[in-house]
């Protein structure tokens, strides 16, 4: 019998092998899987242009995600991405017809109408201790209603902006689409933030503990508010990509990023109930869902399938990582 204990053996591990997290390897594996089953379904599952596309699709995603991913670090939840999506995207376009200074301030007034939402639901949550889950359901009922006000109920008329369309299909280096550039800026931004700052800092510790970050001297509110804005601003900016992606904005457009938003940061292993989890799972947890959505497009899988199977996904990671330690 050898004496060596389980310590023992963890230790003689290399050390990346040690420092992985066995969410984001279990992510990253579930990709290698989806491709290989992929690769039945269709030839052309692994090309490089296949691929690429894919990337670039899980671009969009990867924005809103970013957002969502601060906001369940907190310990919280944004429920109000769908229409955070819907304005910004609908807005932006809504200012490209005010002629060459409104195509200007066009994504940048589509950002700010995003972070008017955030800032509504950071009050709420801060400020009034209202429930994440009730406030964000709230200003997105709020966001529903004025935009709907402002359309009259029909369709949107306002097509994107040449920025708009440039950023989300444009290619500023040869081979690589804009939408994979801003996404790998916005996340190497996030990275740095959560990491390297006092913010990033306070995040964590409100998601582990919120009266002892208070304690500790941490302005708990003001935290709370700037990730929610964030958060507001991250899904708006994700909506003026998708308009500038279908060269206009649709009032159901942020509909189908809720579900699969959470579901990726939860499968990159951010604990839903905060205080843990890396940008690098997220990107994982992005990837996967998106090979998972089309590989349930080639199965010809209807929507309703589709949300089924986000939740099955969703309550099985939380089964498996979103428990506290204490109760393991």
């Amino acid at each position: 019998m050898s004496n060596v204990t389980r310590e023992e053996q963890v230790t003689s591990l290399p050390k990346i092998v040690r420092r992985l997290d066995p969410a984001i390897a279990t992510a990253f594996g579930c990709i290698i899987l989806l491709l290989i089953i992929g690769s039945f379904y269709s030839t052309s599952f692994l090309s490089p242009e296949y691929l690429l596309q894919q990337l670039k699709v899980a671009s969009f995603l990867g924005v809103i995600a970013t957002g969502m991913m601060i906001v369940i670090l907190l310990g919280q939840i944004d429920l109000s991405v769908p229409w955070s999506v819907a304005v910004g995207g609908m807005m932006a376009c809504a200012a490209a017809a005010y002629g060459p200074a409104g195509e200007m301030l066009a994504i940048p007034f589509g950002i700010v109408c995003g972070m008017a939402i955030g800032l509504a639901n950071g009050i709420g949550v801060a400020y009034l201790r209202i429930p994440s889950m009730i406030i964000t359901l709230a200003t997105n009922a709020v966001a529903q209603g004025l935009m709907v006000l402002y359309t009259g109920g029909f369709s949107p008329q306002d097509s994107a902006t040449f920025a708009m369309r440039y950023l989300a299909t444009g290619f500023l280096l040869p081979g690589i689409p804009n939408a994979v550039l801003i996404w790998a800026v916005i996340g190497a931004s996030t990275v740095f933030a959560l990491t390297r700052t006092t913010f990033g800092r306070s995040v964590y510790g409100i998601g582990n503990r919120e009266s002892a970050a208070y304690l500790s001297g941490i302005n708990t509110r003001r935290i709370v508010l700037i990730a929610f804005i964030a958060s507001g601003a991250l899904s708006a900016f994700g909506g003026a990509l998708l308009a500038g992606y279908a060269s206009k904005a649709a009032q159901s457009m942020g509909d189908a990023y809720l579900l699969p938003s959470i579901a990726a940061v939860v499968l990159g292993g951010t604990s839903i109930l905060g205080g843990r989890g890396s940008y690098l799972g997220t990107v994982a947890g992005v990837i996967l869902i998106t090979l998972l959505q089309s590989i349930l497009s080639v199965m010809q899988m209807p929507e309703a399938g589709r949300q089924i199977i986000y939740g099955v996904v969703i309550i099985a990671m939380l089964l498996l990582y979103g428990r506290s330690p204490a109760n393991r």
